[in-house]
């Protein structure tokens, strides 16, 4: 039986063409600034984001700590996203090693944060409280269902935050789905922000990295907090080999990705016990819920008939399509599906 792997985007594999890319990339010493395809990959990076410089880390955690970093310092508060993966899955890094509060700014389902709720969390000079010095966004959104921030979106933000003299940091680990389901540019999603990670391990397929882009003082500051966290990698062009790759190569595909999660979405619509809204999915990834008893259990039910998918928390259940899921597996999902449901609402 095979399996189909909805758990994440990241369960991608290289294929045949970042392979020969990687066994035959010219590489040299990227601490020193000295690998050719790292450095190749870094100014594909910035000027898909309209940044001026860029610098490559081992995953988008990474990423995203260094961004704090290189804005805060002990003692300063930012704002994030009450569903934000920043705060719900990078392990406090902020805090723990930055020393950094997070206070969460509530999410709405669609992803966005409403200005009044930021404007209301942005503290003044009290000399009892932490000042604020960054506000991390998230596009496209992880917990909301994928859902993507419109270059709208950000600028009614960017406005508020450049009154106030407070940069934003985009954590932008899918944003080429983002720029593929609204047909646009991807700089047009990033230059209203001062500094924007994304990944490669997801939807692009490469087996590892992540990119950070913004300005070149920016970026500086950014390759010193690398070194220090244990990110400074020394013949990495054989990783940044399948980087380049799959932004001249697998962006556009994206769109297959979303075409598959709205079919699966639209086909899990109509099983008992599950409730989710087709027309919410806009990118790749589906999140519903299980309504008719234990989710672990409906997830150990669906395991056993091939089909591996994941939760959030709760009684929600979280599928996401990639490379290397097809329009026959999702059609085998919706059927393991319809049967792991008929089963267990059928029990007495």
């Amino acid at each position: 039986m095979g399996i189909v792997e909805l758990r994440s985007d990241t369960f991608t594999k290289p294929n045949a063409e970042m392979r020969e890319a990687m066994a035959r990339a010219d590489v040299g010493d990227d601490v020193y600034g000295e690998d050719p395809t790292v450095n190749h990959l870094e100014e594909l990076a910035a000027w898909h984001t309209g940044k001026e410089e860029a610098v490559f880390t081992p995953s988008g955690t990474m990423s995203n700590l260094i961004a704090i970093l290189s804005w805060t310092r002990p003692g300063d508060e930012i704002m994030v996203g009450s569903e934000s993966h920043i705060f719900w899955n990078e392990v406090g890094g902020a805090s723990a090693l930055g020393g950094v509060l997070m206070r969460t700014i509530p999410n709405e389902n669609s992803g966005r944060i409403n200005t009044d709720d930021i404007s209301l969390a942005i503290r003044g000079s009290n000399i009892h409280q932490p000042p604020t010095r960054l506000l991390c966004l998230e596009n496209t959104h992880n917990r909301c269902s994928g859902a993507v921030l419109t270059p709208l979106d950000t600028q009614r933000i960017a406005d508020l935050m450049g009154s106030k003299d407070i940069p934003i940091h985009l954590d932008g680990a899918r944003i080429f789905n983002a720029a593929v389901a609204l047909k646009l540019p991807t700089q047009s999603l990033t230059q209203r922000v001062d500094s924007v990670s994304f990944c490669l391990s997801k939807g692009l397929g490469a087996p590892v990295g992540s990119l950070l882009c913004g300005t070149s003082d920016f970026i500086r500051r950014a390759r010193k907090w690398r070194k220090m966290l244990g990110g400074g990698m020394r013949q990495a062009g054989v990783l940044a080999a399948a980087g380049v790759v799959a932004l001249n190569t697998m962006i556009e595909r994206l769109a297959d990705d979303h075409v598959n999660a709205h079919a699966l979405a639209s086909g899990l619509a109509k099983v008992p016990g599950i409730h989710v809204d087709p027309s919410t999915i806009c990118t790749n990834i589906v999140i519903f819920k299980w309504t008719a008893g234990d989710v672990s259990i409906f997830l150990e039910k669906l395991a056993s008939h091939g089909v591996m998918a994941g939760s959030p928390g709760g009684q929600f259940v979280r599928m996401v399509t990639h490379a290397d899921v097809g329009m026959d597996d999702v059609e085998a999902t919706i059927s393991a599906a319809a049967s792991v449901a008929n089963a267990l609402t059928n029990k007495p």
